[in-house]
């Protein structure tokens, strides 16, 4: 079994055609069909079932797909292990909530510092990202904190006040409770947080309106669409001009950390340990300004 093979089952098993799979990796598609039939010869089991629309995992391909997640996983981390210098260098894959508002200063002192790292960033809801992490398809994330997972390290990056927004004609929290909330997908921290509140409040909101954009949910709730529990920091600009009006809600609802989460049993590159420590310079810097 080789490694190439696994990772060409794994884009199948990801794209579920062999013509998108033969377009990525500039090969033809006899050569992707061969693999995978070699594949399944050696394994003696079929791992996808053939239709008119593509190809989807048997039972026995699902399986093959963790393992081969795993496998895959530990070869580039030995590889990292093996490569390490002093120097940071290659990839480096970061997932990321969409309102940490310190992250273009991370980011920019990080990629300034290290010009060989090819940095890479994606966003997602807090949920998302943990999965992303523990399933090594990311180096690490910055998520809302959330209780503490045995197979994840986390570190602070900053806690801020979560506040209720509106547009500038709501006046009163009595008025809220009535307005559509506008949100991220499930598994967003913020939206978990003011669904407590709801709870707690015996509120039933009039209507739950998906986004995938905080400035689609910035934009819509200044055209008075509805509200959204986002972090303070994120919308004082436009509170600043007049274009929102913000809500204070309880501290048990209200204050929140984010952290930056990475794998605690897997090697820790010399890259990832200095993101961190561009993390941890970032965060003194932030609080010496607030000293002044």
């Amino acid at each position: 079994m080789e490694l190439k093979d696994l990772e060409i089952f794994q884009l199948v098993a990801q794209k579920g055609t062999i013509t998108e799979v033969a377009k990525e990796l500039n090969y033809v598609q006899s050569n992707i069909t061969a693999r995978i039939k070699k594949l399944e010869t050696e394994l003696n089991t079929p791992l996808f079932n053939r239709h008119n629309r593509g190809m989807s995992l048997t039972p026995e391909g699902k399986k093959l797909l963790v393992y081969s997640e795993q496998i895959l996983s530990l070869t580039n981390e030995v590889k990292k292990v093996v490569q390490n210098k002093d120097e940071p260098s290659g990839k480096l894959e970061i997932g990321t909530v969409e309102t940490v508002i310190q992250l273009p200063s991370i980011l920019s002192t990080f990629t300034k510092k290290y010009k060989e790292v090819d940095l890479s960033l994606f966003s997602g809801v807090t949920e998302k990202l943990q999965e992303e992490v523990l399933n090594h398809r990311l180096d690490g994330a910055f998520i809302t904190q959330t209780a503490p997972h045995p197979e994840l390290t986390s570190h602070e990056v900053f806690q801020e006040e979560l506040v209720l927004i509106s547009n500038k004609y709501t006046t009163t929290l009595e008025q809220l409770k009535s307005e559509p909330f506008l949100c991220f997908s499930k598994g967003c921290g913020y939206r978990a947080r003011l669904e407590a509140w709801y709870k707690d409040e015996n509120i039933t909101p009039k209507k739950v309106m998906e986004f995938g954009t905080l400035e689609t949910i910035l934009s819509s709730v200044v055209a008075g669409l509805g509200i959204t529990f986002i972090p303070k920091s994120a919308v004082s600009h436009l509170e600043a001009r007049g274009l929102i009006q913000c809500h204070v809600l309880p501290t048990k609802y209200s204050e929140i950390k984010t952290v930056f989460i990475r794998r605690s049993n897997t090697y820790l590159t010399t890259t990832v340990e200095r993101f961190i420590e561009t993390i941890e310079s970032s965060k003194k810097e932030a609080s010496e300004v607030l000293l002044f």
